[in-house]
C-alpha cells in the first residue's frame, strides 16, 4: 500500500489555521478529559542546577582547563596453581595533573570484596557459603621511591579502599610520585563472579581480573572518589600505560588484554607462524586446535615456568584468562583509514564447534569492526574472547564469557562486552556512581550491531538487557514506568535492586537512545552528536550533564524535557485519540482529529490516517505540540473517506494505554 506523509511545515498551516476552533473547544474538552500532564512542569527553564566552566563546558566538551591525573603501572605476577594464588610486586608511577597539591593517595583494593566482613557482604541480603570467601589482599609492603632514596609508607587498608598517608605532599600541575606494593592473594573459585577458576576436561580455566590494586580517580567532581566496590557499581579509574608479567606453569596459555611482546618465549614457532598468518586473514584460523590441546609438543619444551609478557597503551585497566586447556584461534581485525587490530578467542574443547565457540572469534572481529566505522575507531592492537564461567565480563581488549554459550547467545554476549570497549574504556565515565552511562550506552550500539551482523542473522536484538520478554520494547518498558517501586535510572548504581538492575540500568537509558535516535531527533543528528559526544571524551572522565549538554548542542535541541521525564523521573506518557471525524461532515473537507496527553510525559507523535481506498497518510507532530495544550485539535486534509485514524500506529513509543490510540471512522 501507498504511504504519504504531511510533513511538519504544512502540519503547522494546520495548526494555525485551526487556532481559533481549539480556543473555542478547548476549556469544554478539557473539562471532560482527565490529565496529569503539567505542560510547565516538564517544559520549565533552568534545567541544569550549575553553569558550564572551564573544566567541563557548558556545551558538553572538556573546557580549555579540563585536567585529569595519569598513572603508569609495571607489574610482575606469578600464579601458583597448587596454593591458588597470585602474588605480585607492582610499581606504580602516579601523575597530579590537578591544580591540587595531594596529602594522600587512595587506591581500590576490589579482591578485599571477598572478605567475610567485605561491605558488599550487606548490600543484599545475600549469605555467601562458608566457602566463598577468601582473606582478600595480603599487602607484604608498600615503598615511596624518591630517586635512590627508598622509604616505607604509611598506609591504611579500610574494606576495598586504601589510603597512602604520604610524608609530604606530592605537587600539583604536573608532581610525580613513584611506589612499589608487594601483594598476594588467593584466587576465588567458582564463586569468584568476575575473577575466578574452575575445572575444566583438560585442566582448570583462571578469569583474573580486577587482580592489582588501582589508583581511584582524583578528579575536578569530587576530589577522590572512594566509593567502595560492592559489585554492580563497577569501576571508575584512571588512564595510563600498563606494563605486565605473569609467570605461570609452562602447560599453559595466557590470553591478556595488550599486546603480547614475548611470543618466541612462550609459544611454539609453528604457533608464532599461525599467529603470523591470522593477522593477515579475515578468516579464522586455529593456532592450537582441539586435537593440540593435550599434546606436549603444543607447548615450549625445557622450562617448568614462562613468564608472558604483555603492554597495553592508554587504558583504565588490564585482566587476563590461563589454561593449559585452551583451543586457540584468531582471525584480522579491519579498522577504517586503512588500520588493523586483531581478534583471538580461547576455549576448552567442550566448547568447540561452529555452532559454539567455533564462530566466537568471527563474533569478536565484526562486533570491533561495526562498532569502529559506526562510533569510534578501536584503538587496542588485540582483542581477546575468553571462555568461562564470569559468564559476560568486560575488561579492556579482553571478555570473559559463557564457556556453554552457544549461536545468538554467543554473538550477543561477545557484541555486548566488547562494546564495553567504548563504554566506558575508551568513554571513561564513572560507572560506580553512573551505571547506566556504561550498561545502558552499550546496550544501545548492540542493538544496530545485531541488525548489521551477517545480514541480521541474529536480529533483531531481543534479549535478556534489550527488551527483557523478547518482545516490542516500547511494550516492554511500560510495567517498569508504572511501578511506583521502580528507582530512577539517576538512581546510585549500587543503590538499584537486583529486581530492577537491568530494567533501570540497560534496559531503559537504551531504549531512551532509541527514542532519540529514531522518534526525537532523527538518525542523522542523534548519530552526529553522539559520535562528537564519544569523540571529545575518549580517554577523559564525562559526567551526566556533559553527555546531556553535549546532545543537546550536538543537535540543536533542548532536550531537558527529554531528560527530565526518562532520565531524572519514571514519567508515565499516555497519548490519547480522543475524537476523530469528518471536518463540517464533508470527508473532502479533511478529518478533525483531537488529542490528549494525559500523563506526565511528552514526545513528538504520529498519526496516520488509512484511506478507504487503501492508501495512508501520516502526519509528524513535535514535542512543541505540548508546549501549551493538554489537548489539541487540528484538521487534516483528506479528499477520500477515512476508514480510521490512529496515534503511533507502529507502537513505538512507550504509551501505557494503546486502548485510546484509534478509532473507526463511520
Amino acid at each position: 500500500m501507498k504511504l504519504k506523509f504531511i510533513g511538519t511545515a504544512v502540519l503547522l498551516l494546520l495548526v494555525i489555521s485551526t487556532q481559533a476552533q481549539r480556543r473555542r473547544r478547548a476549556n469544554n474538552t478539557n473539562d471532560t478529559i482527565t490529565s496529569n500532564y503539567q505542560p510547565a512542569e516538564l517544559f520549565s527553564p533552568l534545567f541544569y542546577s550549575e553553569k558550564g566552566n572551564e573544566f567541563h563546558a557548558a556545551d558538553g566538551e572538556p573546557g580549555l582547563k579540563y585536567w585529569q591525573n595519569h598513572v603508569n603501572y609495571t607489574i610482575d605476577a606469578l600464579i601458583d596453581t597448587t596454593a591458588k594464588t597470585l602474588t605480585a610486586t607492582e610499581n606504580i608511577s602516579y601523575i597530579n595533573n590537578s591544580p591540587d597539591a595531594l596529602q594522600f593517595l587512595w587506591l581500590q583494593m576490589d579482591q578485599n570484596t571477598y572478605k567475610k566482613t567485605a561491605r558488599s557482604n550487606f548490600v543484599t541480603g545475600f549469605t555467601p557459603g562458608p566457602n566463598q570467601h577468601t582473606d582478600g589482599y595480603q599487602v607484604e609492603s608498600i615503598t615511596i621511591t624518591n630517586g635512590t632514596i627508598s622509604t616505607k609508607a604509611d598506609f591504611v587498608v579500610n574494606d576495598t579502599r586504601m589510603q597512602i598517608r604520604l610524608p609530604k605532599a606530592l605537587a600539583p600541575k604536573g608532581g610525580i610520585i613513584n611506589f612499589t606494593i608487594k601483594y598476594k592473594y588467593v584466587i576465588p573459585g567458582n564463586f569468584g563472579n568476575r575473577t575466578d577458576y574452575v575445572d575444566t576436561k583438560n585442566g582448570k580455566i583462571y578469569e583474573i581480573a580486577q587482580w592489582f590494586p588501582r589508583m581511584c580517580v582524583y578528579d575536578d567532581t569530587r576530589g577522590w572518589d572512594t566509593l567502595p566496590f560492592l559489585g554492580s557499581g563497577e569501576f571508575y579509574l584512571e588512564y595510563g600505560d600498563i606494563d605486565y608479567k605473569v609467570t605461570v606453569p609452562a602447560d599453559m596459555i595466557v590470553a591478556g588484554s595488550g599486546e603480547l611482546m614475548n611470543p618466541t618465549e612462550v609459544l611454539t614457532q609453528q604457533q608464532v607462524s599461525r599467529l603470523t598468518a591470522a593477522r593477515n586473514s579475515d578468516k579464522t584460523i586455529m593456532i592450537r586446535d582441539v586435537n593440540e590441546v593435550t599434546n606436549p609438543a603444543s607447548r615450549p619444551k625445557g622450562k617448568a615456568n614462562l613468564t608472558w609478557h604483555f603492554k597495553m597503551l592508554n587504558t583504565r585497566d588490564v585482566a587476563f584468562g590461563a589454561s593449559k586447556a585452551y583451543v586457540w584461534d584468531a582471525a584480522r581485525v579491519n579498522l577504517p583509514g586503512g588500520k588493523k587490530s586483531f581478534a583471538m578467542s580461547v576455549y576448552p574443547v567442550e566448547s568447540a564447534g561452529n555452532e559454539a565457540w567455533g564462530r566466537a572469534t568471527e563474533y569478536l572481529k565484526k562486533s570491533i569492526e561495526y562498532f569502529s566505522e559506526k562510533w569510534f575507531v578501536y584503538p587496542y592492537p588485540c582483542a581477546v574472547n575468553e571462555a568461562g564461567i564470569a559468564g559476560g565480563m568486560e575488561y579492556p581488549g579482553i571478555v570473559f564469557d559463557g564457556i556453554t554459550d552457544k549461536g545468538k547467545e554467543l554473538y550477543w554476549v561477545t557484541a555486548h562486552e566488547i562494546g564495553h570497549n567504548w563504554f566506558p574504556m575508551i568513554v571513561g565515565s564513572d560507572e560506580r556512581r553512573f551505571g547506566w552511562m556504561d550498561e545502558g550506552f552499550n546496550t544501545f550500539i548492540d542493538i544496530y550491531a545485531s541488525d548489521e551482523f551477517n545480514h541480521g542473522e541474529y536480529a533483531p536484538k531481543r534479549d535478556g538487557e534489550y527488551a527483557p520478554g523478547g518482545g516490542n520494547p516500547a511494550d516492554e518498558i511500560i510495567p517498569i514506568i508504572q511501578d511506583p517501586n521502580a528507582p530512577s535510572i539517576m538512581t546510585a548504581a549500587d543503590a538499584i535492586s537486583e529486581k530492577y538492575r537491568h530494567p533501570l540500568t540497560y534496559f531503559k537509558p537504551a531504549f531512551g537512545l532509541v527514542l532519540l535516535r529514531e522518534q526525537i531527533l532523527g538518525k542523522n543528528r542523534f548519530d552526529y552528536a553522539f559520535k562528537n559526544y564519544i569523540s571529545k571524551w575518549a580517554f577523559k572522565h564525562p559526567q551526566p550533564d556533559d553527555f546531556f549538554r553535549s546532545m543537546e548542542n550536538g543537535a540543536g535541541e533542548d532536550l531537558s524535557w527529554f531528560w527530565k521525564s526518562w532520565f531524572y523521573n519514571n514519567w508515565p506518557l499516555d497519548i490519547a485519540l480522543i475524537d476523530a471525524k469528518y471536518a463540517d461532515k464533508d470527508h473532502t473537507k479533511g478529518i478533525s482529529i483531537t488529542v490528549a496527553n494525559k500523563e506526565q510525559m511528552a514526545m513528538p507523535f504520529t498519526v496516520e490516517v488509512k484511506l478507504k481506498d487503501g492508501t495512508k497518510q501520516r502526519t509528524y507532530f513535535p514535542v512543541e505540540t505540548w508546549l501549551q495544550n493538554r489537548v489539541i485539535t487540528f484538521t487534516i486534509p483528506t479528499t477520500t473517506a477515512v476508514e480510521s485514524v490512529t496515534v503511533d500506529p507502529d507502537n513505538a513509543l512507550p504509551d501505557v494505554n494503546r486502548k485510546n490510540n484509534a478509532l473507526n471512522i463511520k
